[in-house]
């Protein structure tokens, strides 16, 4: 019985320690995504007023005018930077 307990604390203390390291890893490659995203054309999904959100690459983002302007749904953007996974943006001449 004792033999079982401590096969199943360590096959769990295992699967944990797997899926920490698993986490950890996806969370480090998000982070470099960013970085790859600046100079591109996103479209403007929510208006920024002067935060909404865009859609960059096929993919959903927070974004911020760099000027604080508002800018209107539709209109087409560059995102020129990042801070804290909020894309800073502006318009497209």
């Amino acid at each position: 019985m004792k033999l079982l307990l401590l096969i199943t604390i360590l096959a769990a203390a295992t699967g944990l320690a797997a899926a920490l390291v698993i986490a950890l890893y996806g969370h480090k490659r998000r982070g470099a995504g960013d970085i790859k995203l600046i100079g591109e054309i996103a479209q403007v999904d929510t208006k920024l007023d002067p935060e909404g959100t865009v859609i960059v690459c096929g993919e959903l983002w927070r974004a911020k005018s760099k000027s604080n302007a508002l800018i209107s749904t539709g209109a087409r953007v560059r995102v020129v930077a990042f801070v804290n996974h909020l894309a800073l943006v502006e318009l497209c001449d």
